[in-house]
């Protein structure tokens, strides 16, 4: 959506581009911007393998496909793992960079109540949405998340849910996904985004991603976790903006 620079946002683990759609419109008035699902999320296809070399390449295709060689490229979570991977081997493509609270070392394992959650499902089971949240309500208390994780139910047809998400890839895999990067120098203007009460990205991190990345700010979003886009949308908007369009 919208005229301009290319802009491009990649979501994080368990979402989808549907999630940014409020953002994007708003970054529209700016910029070119592209939504994308990647693999084994949203409307994108489902793959047995899941990398963030893999992923990385799917990004490239896309914009090789959509003859793209300037763009902003913005993720979050494990979209922003992507986007650096994307960095580290394609950086010719890049005009900046924004990575979404997110680091670059390896994470210990988290999601374990999220995955019980989403197991509990079985949508061909189950006959109304409500009852999906009833059952992931006895492992989830956040409303947020719930509904957030909710959101990737639909109606594949009528009186027939389904999740979009590859939940038995994801957790295949999850040791991928929480995994360091390789990393090497990225010179790529790169902006990193953290929540103040988020612990995605501490003040030790730091150190290590300023070896890496040549050209480097950190923003830290007041009173918002890790979902900031989210929790303060305006101020998030504002880092972005005050970034990109210089």
């Amino acid at each position: 959506m919208g005229e301009g620079r290319p802009m491009m946002i990649l979501h994080g683990l368990f979402g989808f581009s549907d999630n940014w759609q409020t953002h994007a419109k708003k970054l529209a008035e700016y910029f070119k911007v592209y939504l994308v699902d990647l693999r084994n999320h949203g409307h994108s296809p489902w793959a047995d393998d899941i990398s963030y070399e893999l992923m990385a390449d799917d990004i490239y295709e896309l914009c090789q496909e959509l003859h793209i060689e300037e763009l902003i490229l913005i993720g979050h979570s494990m979209g922003g793992k992507v986007a650096i991977q994307f960095a580290l081997k394609y950086e010719h493509l890049l005009e900046k960079l924004v990575v979404v609270d997110i680091g670059i070392k390896e994470y210990p394992m988290h999601h374990q109540h999220i995955i019980a959650a989403i197991r509990s499902v079985n949508p061909s089971e189950i006959k109304t949405r409500k009852e999906a949240e009833q059952k992931m309500s006895k492992y989830i208390d956040n409303e947020g998340i719930k509904q957030f994780l909710l959101k990737n139910l639909h109606w594949k047809e009528k009186g027939k849910l389904d999740w979009r998400m590859n939940i038995d890839a994801l957790e295949r895999n999850m040791p991928e996904i929480l995994a360091a990067l390789p990393m090497h120098e990225i010179s790529v203007p790169t902006l990193f985004i953290r929540g103040e009460m988020s612990n995605y990205i501490l003040e030790e991190d730091i150190p290590e991603i300023e070896e890496y990345f040549i050209d480097v700010e950190f923003v830290t979003i007041k009173n918002a976790g890790h979902w900031v886009h989210a929790e303060q949308p305006d101020n998030f908007l504002d880092a972005i903006l005050s970034f990109a369009i210089r």
